[in-house]
């Protein structure tokens, strides 16, 4: 495990509200630097970042319906579109977490499917649980629903909600999915050890903005 590539597993992530273009324009120069794989953004730095990462291996992800997953399904799969029309190659939705939390599964499972078919064949799905909201019931249920709607990882949290991605939920998570299916750990996986500790415990991707300290082993931040 300590000779492993942590840079590839990375999604180098920067998702607050007063991000500015210097700061885009840091985040994809350490993802350059670092081959990390991709940079995690709003919607809005798409063409910037993808301006930045012209002949780089560097992909994009974009959230989408963050960091509540209160909007429409038709909102949403607009805006995943929208965001690989720009560049985007991979989509990080939100579920709609009330109507998991109330047991309607139907829509659910479609409000993820509709963002799937919007980009099919152009970009990944990741599917944010928010798992700080669900017990144990709950997540499993929201990896089912991922995995029937076509999605292609699921994932803990936003970043902004409570708690953060732990060893027990990427275990369980990926239990709860096919082996093709990937899981990432996002939300306060700050340094190496955290790191190893997810990957050990089955994350095939984690989402952090301390991506240099993880890959360094130095101290990380207090953010995502």
């Amino acid at each position: 495990m300590e000779t492993i590539n942590l840079g590839g597993f990375i999604d180098h992530t920067l998702l607050k509200a007063d991000a500015t273009s210097q700061a885009i324009e840091k985040l994809c120069r350490e993802a350059v630097e670092h081959q990390f794989y991709s940079v995690c953004v709003n919607g809005v730095w798409v063409p910037y970042c993808k301006e930045l990462l012209k002949g780089s291996e560097v992909k994009i992800s974009v959230v989408c319906g963050f960091p509540l997953g209160a909007n429409t399904p038709k909102a949403k799969a607009a805006e995943a579109a929208d965001a690989v029309e720009n560049g985007a190659n991979e989509i990080d939705m939100v579920l709609q977490i009330g109507q998991l939390l109330e047991g309607r599964l139907d829509q659910v499972e479609d409000d993820i499917r509709q963002v799937v078919k919007a980009v099919e064949g152009s970009a990944i799905v990741k599917v944010i649980f928010e798992t700080g909201f669900l017990n144990d019931k709950q997540k499993e249920t929201a990896c089912r629903l991922s995995e029937q709607a076509g999605a292609h990882y699921v994932k803990t949290s936003t970043g902004f909600g409570p708690g953060g991605a732990t060893v027990e939920d990427i275990r369980l998570m990926r239990a709860s999915v096919s082996p093709h299916i990937g899981v990432k750990a996002s939300g306060g996986v700050r340094d190496r050890a955290a790191a190893l500790l997810m990957i050990e415990a089955g994350a095939t991707r984690l989402g952090t903005s301390s991506g240099v300290a993880i890959v360094s082993g130095a101290a990380g931040g207090s953010g995502y």
